[in-house]
């Protein structure tokens, strides 16, 4: 009788796929899936469920300026965020007392839908997501994505605190 060895992961040659990627191609498909099914109604649902989850993700980055013992103004945005940066984005930020104004020229998000031809779809979470944690961080802050990595090349945000 024939004995297979049992392997550990540290036996296993490849690394894991980052959980970035993963959540992408995720994303892609289930919102591909949702438009097949339901059509423009499934898309506008996919959208408010990325807002959904955007605002609630903003009304935790409060409470943690909070805890943190900041407001929730402009320059506690970024220091108190939710979502670690690793090297798989990279942007240029110029914070100010009332704005914050990135230029992304790496993301993981944009990269892998570009290389999966799912640009079509991952549009709706980039489109909705920023502005909805701008607003449930604080109802006054706007946030404005006026370039897109899948037709400008980057990715470029203003956030405003609104007086």
């Amino acid at each position: 009788m024939r004995r297979i060895k049992k392997m550990k992961d540290k036996d296993l040659e490849l690394e894991p796929v980052d959980m970035y990627v993963l959540f992408a191609k995720m994303f892609s498909h289930i919102t591909r899936e949702v438009e097949k099914a339901c059509g423009e109604e499934g898309v506008r649902a996919v959208r408010e469920g990325v807002r959904q989850f955007g605002l609630e993700r903003g009304r935790n980055i409060a409470e943690r300026a909070k805890a943190m013992g900041h407001e929730n103004d402009a320059k506690s945005y970024l220091p108190c965020y939710d979502m670690g940066r690793s090297e798989l984005f990279n942007s240029e930020n110029d914070i100010r007392e009332d704005s914050i104004e990135q230029l992304f020229t790496e993301c993981i998000f944009a990269k892998q839908w570009m290389e999966d031809h799912d640009e079509a779809y991952g549009i709706h979470y980039c489109e909705m997501i920023d502005p909805s944690i701008a607003e449930g961080y604080n109802e006054n802050f706007k946030c404005t994505h006026d370039k897109h990595f899948f037709k400008d090349g980057c990715c470029h945000f203003l956030f405003e605190m609104k007086k």
